[in-house]
């Protein structure tokens, strides 16, 4: 071998030596790749271990929490409640479809060219006939609540809407023109006895099952399924056009539903006290404190509502068998409250609101609305619910009385900018969008306050004695106007012309605020014993008692410094 040749000769011990180097490089890299992984698990399992302690934790300020708060605002307890008053507000939907039916139908029962049409006057009686029916359904109401309890009345009410419902679907079967108008005029009226009756008995359950923190989200509820059914009647509407009878079929389907949907409902302890059924209140007021309807564990804070409850309504049961109905209206904590809540929807109904309702389709289109009428109806429905939803928080933050001189004084505004549309043609007039901007902002007032205050404060001023009469009472005279308020609308319309209406629902919105500021008391907070005690002490008693409870602290203090 030369010279030359001896650096392309093999040499072993050079390729063992780099073959060591890169297998010492690879167990390096694998060690550190083993050290980082040993580090991310360690600190994944301190993550895991943090995040649960952090959720013990949180469970554990949940549980502190929960169990501090009273048996009746725990969530047991306020799931039950919501649940059943969700129950006896699912007939509350047919109302709300009776009351705006005739938006979505007129146009098709009043166009000659139908087999079967109305003139005007007709179709007046027929949006109308409702609301003269429903203060038969007051008197009923105020008859059956406190005899046969809140359950059941809310169970007849729901039968009520379902024959209204089945006269009106079926009503279409005769071949005499006088057969088919009289029978639709029945089942109207059968559909006003459910609205009157329907005003005040879930109100009154939802009530009497909560607490004060509570109860305004549950009464509330009856105004989300009044603001549902209108919604739905007018979803029908807009997809279902010139077939009344489905529409009508639907909504008897959804009634015999609601009507099934009551008879799981537990009676109102409150009501099953003052009959003596102590037993029976014990399980219904256990289910809606989160306890065991059945079981014999003694909890010290049920027990002492429970005596509470049982000392209001023997006092309750006592007054009520001493005295009769005219004699309970003498006393200040019952014809106080009773004027107030008349005037209430006196208001409620000469401003407008459900004129609105039921002519929705119409009145756009007089005021110059150049989309689908129907469509513009349905952007009412969602607008109002959408409203009603939110008006829990509200009642709650800005209380009852503030919230109810908004919705009044905002609905004015609404009305005097369209009056204003058809006083200057020329100007206000060329705004298209300003109609539609009106009637929505106008409906989202009155959900605010007009529409929805007066159902939510008679579940809660009347004492428990007199609740269910008084109530009835309440919505007698209300409806009375309502019928009057829709009777004459057309008429009004002739009369005055659409722009001077407009002027007059406004007005009537502006003396309504007055109204509230000067007669209707804030209950925000208020337990149903204290506000009845509000009514009975009046104005002079209340400043006397605070008087004297500044007397007191005055004396205690000089007697401290001494």
């Amino acid at each position: 071998m030369t010279v030359e040749e001896e650096p392309l000769a093999y040499q072993p011990s050079s390729g063992m030596a780099i073959i060591c180097n890169d297998l010492d490089k690879t167990q390096l890299q694998q060690q550190e790749n083993n050290n980082n992984n040993n580090s991310n698990n360690n600190n994944s399992n301190s993550n895991n271990n943090n995040s649960k302690q952090n959720n013990n934790k949180s469970k554990s300020n949940h549980k502190r929490k929960e169990s501090s708060l009273p048996l009746g605002e725990r969530h047991l307890a306020v799931l039950r409640q919501q649940f059943m008053v969700l129950l006896g507000n699912s007939g509350v939907l047919g109302s709300g479809m009776v009351v705006s039916m005739p938006s979505v139908t007129l146009n098709q029962l009043t166009d000659p060219t139908q087999p079967f049409w109305m003139n005007k006057d007709e179709a007046s009686w027929f949006a109308s006939f409702q609301n003269m029916a429903c203060p038969i359904g007051g008197l009923l109401v105020s008859f059956l609540l406190d005899r046969i309890g809140r359950k059941y009345t809310i169970l007849v009410t729901n039968l009520m809407g379902l024959i209204g419902w089945l006269l009106l679907a079926t009503s279409f079967l005769h071949e005499n023109r006088d057969y088919i108008y009289a029978q639709m005029l029945v089942g109207r009226a059968f559909g006003g006895i459910m609205i009157g009756m329907f005003v005040s008995p879930v109100g009154v359950y939802s009530a009497e099952i909560s607490l004060p923190r509570i109860r305004g989200r549950l009464i509330l509820g009856t105004s989300i399924g009044l603001a549902s059914g209108i919604l739905l009647m007018y979803c029908l509407g807009y997809f279902i056009r010139h077939n009344v009878v489905l529409i009508s079929s639907i909504a008897c389907a959804y009634q015999l539903m609601a009507t099934l949907l009551v008879l799981p409902m537990p009676e109102s302890p409150s009501w099953l006290l003052q009959r003596g059924r102590i037993e029976r209140a014990r399980r219904s007021l256990r289910y809606f404190r989160g306890l065991q309807r059945k079981g014999d564990d003694f909890v010290p804070e049920f027990e002492a509502e429970l005596a509470q409850m049982k000392v209001t309504a023997d006092n309750s049961r006592d007054t009520a068998a001493s005295e009769s109905i005219g004699q309970a209206i003498r006393r200040p904590e019952v014809y106080k409250p009773l004027l107030m809540m008349i005037g209430f929807f006196g208001f409620q109904q000469a401003c407008g609101v459900v004129v609105i309702i039921v002519y929705a389709v119409q009145i756009a289109q007089q005021a110059g609305v150049s989309i689908d009428p129907v469509l513009v109806a349905v952007m009412l429905g969602v607008a109002r619910i959408i409203t009603t939803c939110f008006m829990s928080s509200i009642f709650e933050k800005w209380g009852r009385r503030p919230s109810g001189i908004f919705s009044a004084t905002g609905m004015g505004f609404c009305m005097l900018l369209l009056a204003a549309g058809g006083w200057f043609p020329a100007t206000v007039g060329t705004l298209s969008w300003l109609p539609v901007v009106c009637i929505v902002a106008h409906i989202v007032f009155s959900t605010m306050g007009m529409l929805t205050l007066p159902f939510i404060m008679i579940s809660e001023v009347f004492p428990q004695s007199v609740r269910g009469s008084a109530s009835g009472i309440s919505v007698f005279f209300g409806m009375i106007l309502a019928f009057v308020m829709l009777k004459i609308y057309p008429n009004m319309e002739a009369w005055l012309g659409v722009a001077n209406l407009f002027a007059f629902y406004a007005g009537v919105s502006f003396l309504a605020a007055v109204f509230i500021w000067s007669f209707v008391p804030e209950t925000r907070g208020r337990t149903l014993t204290e506000i009845e005690e509000h009514w009975r002490m009046g104005r002079r008693g209340r400043r006397e008692g605070r008087a004297s409870a500044l007397k007191d602290v005055e004396l205690h203090e000089m007697f401290l410094k001494k």
